[in-house]
């Protein structure tokens, strides 16, 4: 069963998969995998991984915070968090 904050993320990822092999990448990561867990998903994360989401998720925190999705901005914040 997947984690339903990676779902955000893959929702986030799908609107860098034409540009970026990486988030396509990463992508697959989340549709193959069966993550309980931020932490089970972030532990199968290469460090090149890890750097292409820190580069991404501070703007779609911050979108998620414009449109007053905070359910959406925590999520993926709890995930950014974990990165580090």
């Amino acid at each position: 069963m997947k984690d339903p904050t990676l779902n955000y993320l893959q929702e986030i990822l799908s609107n860098y998969t034409d540009l970026y092999p990486l988030s396509k990448r990463i992508y697959e990561i989340i549709e193959k995998g069966d993550y309980w867990s931020e932490g089970d998903f972030v532990k199968d994360l290469s460090q090149e991984e890890i750097e292409f989401l820190n580069k991404i998720l501070p703007e779609a925190i911050q979108y998620a915070n414009a449109e007053l999705d905070y359910k959406r901005a925590r999520q993926l914040n709890e995930v950014y968090e974990l990165l580090y």
